[in-house]
């Protein structure tokens, strides 16, 4: 059952329990019928109840001191007019029962082809069938007033049953046919609301709402009973909210109301409808229109002085100047930066004795290793006397033939020849 007993679980004395019981029926239904036998009843249990001209069976759905509150909450009194429960369902109450509620399918559809018959601007949304078989209720929707006595003479001798036609809103109507809300829950009307008070376009307005009515309207096709929850609540978080009947006006020009953050505090403004909106508090919202009324402008919607605005700008100009400078200067030391010199990529040319062009040997930094060039080691005045012309002229065709320089190619300092020019490596010596 869709209604929490929160007080079954509490220490109440068992001497004062309350003997009136709520019962819930078909569509949401709910009465309160008096325990007069004080029969041991638990929620969801199917009793036999007192109804005018016969009986009918439901359910209970609450019962204890809850009752009592409710009935105080729907202004029932209770005294005499309240009926009785006559016992807890047997099966042979509730197998009638199932005859009785395979009927009301039926009805229903041949009721609604007897008022299309007849003309009449009504809407027959519901039959609900009395546990006895003896009388029959029709739920109906309608603008205007309908005369439906020729209606009930044709009803009655058509199903050979006592019918009693019964006027309900729309919002009665969706709560008996029941169905799944837009906030995944089953419908209010249907589970718990009793008493459907109206609803206004102003309650949207209010918590700023988009007034969409596809958005605004439930299965009934009226305004949502749930736009009335927490208008209070926004009824008095506007009371602190300032009104804005007119631009703010300010030296940067007029700033237009765009937006309003009722919990928070805040208002969003715009100068001259431009897209970048600015949130500014109440308070100062209300300073503003303080100097407005006496003729004056501010600065802008955050400060009321232009030294304060000239300050921030001028902050802000020398921070970008330091980063101009900064970016210039890491520039211009990399143009500056100059490539180290290689000397082993060097190709300065040198003329010969015998007038041909060589290019000179490229100097080594291992030369003076011990172990490198041992040639060189025992003999010195190699240096002096020189090769002959023609062994030069054979070096200058592979430079990288003459003894002691490094090859220009070395990994792990191994020795690395080109290897077009393997057999030459030794021409020289």
């Amino acid at each position: 059952m869709n209604a929490f007993d929160w007080l079954s679980h509490m220490g109440i004395p068992t001497v004062d329990k309350f003997d009136i019981v709520e019962v819930k029926f078909k569509g949401g239904r709910k009465e309160y019928y008096r325990n007069v036998d004080f029969l041991p009843l638990t929620t969801g249990d199917p009793i036999v109840v007192d109804v005018p001209n016969g009986h009918h069976i439901g359910y209970v759905s609450l019962q204890g001191e809850l009752v009592r509150l409710q009935m105080q909450k729907r202004k029932i009194k209770n005294d005499d007019n309240i009926l009785r429960i006559y016992r807890v369902a047997t099966q042979k109450d509730l197998e009638k029962w199932e005859e009785a509620r395979n009927r009301e399918i039926p009805t229903l559809y041949r009721a609604k082809q007897i008022i299309d018959e007849m003309k009449l601007e009504m809407k027959l949304s519901d039959v609900e069938f009395q546990s006895d078989n003896s009388k029959a209720t029709f739920f109906y929707s309608a603008e205007d007033r309908v005369d439906f006595r020729e209606l009930i003479k044709s009803l009655a001798s058509e199903f050979k049953i006592r019918v009693e036609m019964r006027q309900i809103s729309l919002r009665q109507e969706a709560g008996r046919l029941g169905g799944i809300g837009v906030c995944g829950r089953e419908l209010c009307c249907s589970t718990w609301i009793y008493e459907f008070k109206s609803v206004n376009t102003s309650a949207a307005r209010y918590q700023n709402l988009s007034l969409n009515p596809s958005k605004l309207s439930g299965q009934c096709g009226r305004l949502k009973c749930c736009l009335n929850y927490e208008l209070d609540t926004y009824m008095a978080a506007l009371s602190d909210i300032p009104e804005v009947e007119k631009p703010l006006q300010t030296e940067l020009g007029p700033a237009k109301l765009q937006k309003t953050d009722i919990f928070r505090k805040l208002m969003w403004f715009s100068y001259n409808n431009d897209n970048n909106w600015h949130s500014i508090t109440c308070e100062r919202v209300k300073e503003i229109q303080e100097l407005n009324a006496k003729g004056t402008k501010p600065a802008n919607l955050t400060s009321d002085h232009t030294r304060e605005l000239e300050d921030k700008i001028s902050k802000s100009n020398l921070e970008l100047e330091i980063l101009d400078k900064k970016f210039a200067t890491t520039k211009k030391s990399k143009k500056k930066k100059k490539p180290r010199p290689d000397n082993n990529n060097s190709n300065v040319k040198k003329e010969s004795p015998s007038g041909s062009v060589q290019p000179t040997p490229r100097s080594n930094p291992n030369q003076n290793r011990p172990g490198r060039n041992k040639q060189r080691r025992d003999n010195p005045d190699a240096k002096s006397s020189g090769p002959p012309i023609e062994a030069q002229s054979d070096k200058s065709k592979n430079p990288e033939s003459t003894p002691g320089q490094k090859p220009k190619n070395k990994r792990n300092n191994k020795r690395r020849f080109n290897p077009k020019n393997r057999g030459d490596q030794n021409q020289g010596q």
